[in-house]
């Protein structure tokens, strides 16, 4: 964000009033406002909180694609951040944007960073939390994959499929829950089995609102349907927490084909040929499908 020459006459004066901030935005949408100044400041439709205990360490900047980061650390209040939403997940991956503030007018400023919330520790009624910088997710690695599998993420935009559609989506309420991991339903009517194997479930209400699981497992067992995450939800759920399944893909061209009607889209190659038709030695045999020469 670039200084505006008000703000810059106010740094190049040598009697300053300035003050650092910082807001955080989780995937759910909600906001979070802190600085270190002793009263509350508003700008950007959200006010700063002062009493939060939050403070961060030096941030480490650098020029070219070197990754920027800091530290975060504060208390854990039932008013700002929670043990119970840090250790749910809900600020995971955040976007967090620190700024320098003319806290006697706050039209006075500059962004300084931004970046996401990496790795949080907690202990003794506070927490660390890591940002990183922007820069960091160019350390990922990407590149198109070659494979018979499709390689889109159900419902993304080179997958195209609407998970909302009728068909692919259903609200309903679990039964029991065993270790936030196992949910036990009556009979999901119209949906085959292991329709949502591979898929979500999402929580709509109670304690873990918002939060999702991936789904290992999706079968009837005593006349009840039952349905596996991967791992455990990190929040307490209860038996009537309202939760909306979403089916799930096996990356197969029939699947694309049967179940989605979205072969169009298939980002795999059925086609391609198998390790041992490629590894085959040279021949000048007429028939080279890696089949049995007798």
């Amino acid at each position: 964000m670039p200084i505006s020459l008000e703000f810059q006459e106010h740094l190049d004066s040598g009697v300053t009033t300035l003050a650092h901030a910082w807001s955080i935005t989780r995937a759910d949408g909600t906001r979070y406002g802190f600085t270190d100044h002793d009263r509350a400041l508003e700008f950007e439709g959200l006010v700063f909180r002062p009493d939060t205990g939050l403070s961060a360490l030096a941030l480490q900047q650098s020029t070219g694609l070197s990754v920027d980061n800091t530290e975060a650390m504060g208390a854990l209040t039932d008013a700002a951040l929670t043990e119970a939403d840090i250790e749910a997940g809900r600020y995971d991956g955040a976007e967090v944007v620190a700024w320098r503030v003319n806290w006697a007018d706050v039209s006075q400023r500059t962004a300084l960073f931004r970046g996401t919330i990496g790795e949080i520790r907690r202990g003794d009624g506070a927490f660390h939390a890591e940002i990183r910088g922007l820069s960091a997710l160019l350390n990922r690695p990407l590149g198109r994959v070659y494979q018979k599998p499709c390689t889109a993420v159900l419902g993304d935009a080179a997958c195209g499929v609407d998970l909302d559609a009728p068909g692919y989506v259903t609200d309903v309420f679990p039964l029991a829950i065993d270790g936030r991991r196992t949910f036990y339903f009556a009979p999901l009517g119209g949906f085959d089995a292991e329709w949502f194997k591979r898929g979500s479930l999402e929580v709509l209400l109670g304690a873990a609102k918002g939060l999702t699981g991936a789904i290992k497992r999706d079968e009837t067992l005593d006349g009840q349907r039952v349905i596996e995450l991967w791992e455990p939800l990190r929040a307490e759920i209860i038996a009537g927490d309202q939760v909306r399944l979403r089916a799930g893909c096996d990356k197969r061209f029939d699947t694309c084909r049967l179940k989605f009607a979205n072969v169009l889209n298939f980002q795999g190659f059925p086609d391609i040929p198998e390790d041992d038709w490629v590894m085959l030695h040279p021949s000048r045999a007429a028939d080279l499908s890696g089949g049995s020469r007798r």
